[in-house]
């Protein structure tokens, strides 16, 4: 039997084992606390924000949570993400220490305002 990849972010999180299922329920609460009109979809089988345009993502590994605002949300909050591991357009939090959930929120409403006014730019 092939594994089915998941269509939804429901199916995406019950994959994982409980503890991890809550640090994704935690972040899936936080984007949409900061993002209320965003669409949930899987994108590149990730959980994914959509407002726009795609607005964040986020999936879980062995030892940490990739969260991936987009090269210009990692810009933006160089300063305070300088203590994670990270690449052009994502952040690695690690599992053994508490998620930056207020991080979380301030980079997604960065994004909101950027993927809004983009939409602006373009009428």
């Amino acid at each position: 039997m092939t594994p089915t990849k998941p269509t939804t972010i429901d199916e995406y999180i019950a994959g994982f084992p409980e503890a991890i299922q809550l640090l994704l329920e935690q972040i899936r609460a936080t984007i949409k606390t900061a993002a209320p009109e965003a669409e949930e979809a899987i994108a590149y089988a990730m959980p994914t924000f959509r407002l726009n345009g795609n607005l964040v993502h986020f999936a879980a590994y062995k030892h940490h949570i990739g969260f991936y605002p987009a090269p210009a949300g990692i810009e933006a909050f160089k300063k305070q993400l300088a203590n994670f591991k990270g690449a052009k357009g994502s952040v690695q939090f690690p599992l053994d220490q508490p998620i930056p959930l207020q991080l979380i929120s301030d980079i997604v409403n960065y994004r909101v305002a950027q993927n809004t006014a983009g939409k602006k730019a373009k009428k």
